[in-house]
């Protein structure tokens, strides 16, 4: 059984005539999806290898259902909840993916020291590093609900858990184990396992399960996967301040899953810009599509990010990860362009990789200000003057001089030209 988000315009449309404007209907790709796995997964009793993988919610905080993911699949089933293995894979594939893990959930308390059996099993299963072979009872056959979400991966069929088991011991590092065990805040504990080497997806899971920090606390998926992203590029933040600035204005870009990511560097002290837009047939896109932007300079934010959200976070890291591989610092704006292609949200984990792969792929190094934003310009699509205008950074050196001396009288009319190169 498939549940779906009440809409007018799907109603009239029946996803034949494509009135959203998007080339692909979400919600019969979810469907067809849940076509090709509906025998397998038309049970209450599950049997497989979770990836391993857990979600937490975040309704009715303080208790919030959480449960473990587990597919009707024996092996090595890491590729359905490993998006640094994504890379190369469609929307359909991660829909996919996604639709094969089964979701059991059950309402806990975020005190887990109030947690009984499953929940400690459940735990167990968070800390693993390898698949863990487990078993689930539902109280019902699990349904597919087709709700779009800008930050987890899409969600896979689920139901009330009535029991659950790890069949098999899970392999816990004894690193993870000695943060677990230990009284560590939970910046320091992330900081840890980041340094060593662990996948931060993996962090986020640990943190997610109630198994980090001093007090610990279960932490619903969304807010985990921003509190990590965060957490880490404030204090690569610092490092980085610490390194010179690059010498000249860099451009970047990239295609992503239907996204395109064009990344501007700047000869300046630290400061970072996320500015993004959905177009006209994108998911959220409208009529006319606005700009909407977050912004930070050397000495961070004082108030949570409000408008770009989970985006700007994931974008951030990526872009402090490569100052301080390059042991450097700049002004940083990224811009974020979501066209009708990208017809369903996979998380804001294709936001990270797509930045990532635009910072592996330059256009050029350029001696000027106005040189880089043409370059950035030809590739986009939205009308540029509309950035310029609502960005906080580029307007800040605007007036420093007069748009013309920056950008030359012929910038407004970049958007007409060379689109999506």
């Amino acid at each position: 059984m498939v549940e779906l988000f009440n809409s007018r315009l799907c109603t009239i449309c029946k996803g034949r005539k494509l009135l959203c404007g998007r080339p692909t209907c979400p919600i019969l790709e979810r469907f067809r999806v849940a076509q090709t796995v509906e025998r397998r997964l038309n049970k209450r009793h599950l049997f497989g290898s979770s990836p391993p993988s857990i979600f937490v919610g975040e309704h009715g905080y303080p208790k919030v259902r959480i449960g473990p993911l587990v597919p009707p699949v024996e092996g090595n089933t890491s590729y359905l909840d490993s998006p640094i293995k994504w890379e190369n894979k469609t929307i359909r594939d991660i829909l996919y993916y996604r639709s094969l893990l089964v979701m059991g959930e059950t309402r806990a308390d975020v005190n887990v020291r109030k947690s009984g059996r499953i929940l400690s099993e459940v735990q167990e299963l968070a800390m693993s590093v390898k698949p863990v072979d487990s078993e689930v009872i539902l109280k019902k056959k699990p349904v597919l609900k087709v709700l779009p979400s800008e930050f987890a991966p899409p969600l896979g069929p689920k139901a009330e858990l009535l029991d659950f088991e790890l069949t098999e011991n899970p392999r816990i590092p004894r690193k993870t184990d000695y943060v677990v065990s230990d009284e560590l805040k939970a910046e320091e504990a992330i900081m840890r396992l980041y340094n060593w080497g662990f996948d931060e997806y993996y962090i986020i899971r640990l943190l997610s399960a109630g198994l980090l920090g001093v007090e610990k606390k279960l932490v619903p998926t969304r807010w985990s996967i921003t509190a990590v992203q965060d957490t880490i590029g404030k204090n690569l933040r610092k490092e980085i301040l610490h390194y010179p600035p690059i010498n000249h204005y860099e451009v970047y870009f990239y295609r992503f899953l239907g996204n395109r990511y064009a990344v501007l560097l700047m000869p300046e002290t630290y400061a970072f810009e996320l500015l993004e837009v959905w177009l006209k047939g994108s998911l959220f896109g409208s009529e006319r599509p606005s700009v909407i932007h977050d912004y930070e300079d050397f000495r961070g934010r004082k108030e949570y990010v409000k408008e770009t959200a989970g985006a700007y976070h994931a974008a951030r890291l990526s872009v402090l990860e490569a100052l301080r591989r390059r042991k450097r610092q700049a002004r940083v704006v990224v811009f974020r362009e979501v066209t009708p292609e990208y017809y369903a949200p996979v998380g804001v984990w294709q936001i990270r990789l797509g930045v990532k792969k635009a910072l592996s792929n330059p256009i050029g190094r350029f001696e000027t200000l106005r040189e880089a934003l043409e370059a950035v310009g030809r590739r986009l699509e939205h009308p540029f003057d509309e950035y310029l205008r609502r960005s906080y950074t580029l307007g800040s050196l605007a007036r420093q001089k007069t748009l013309d001396e920056w950008l030359g009288k012929n910038i407004y009319r970049l958007n007409g030209e060379n689109r999506g190169g």
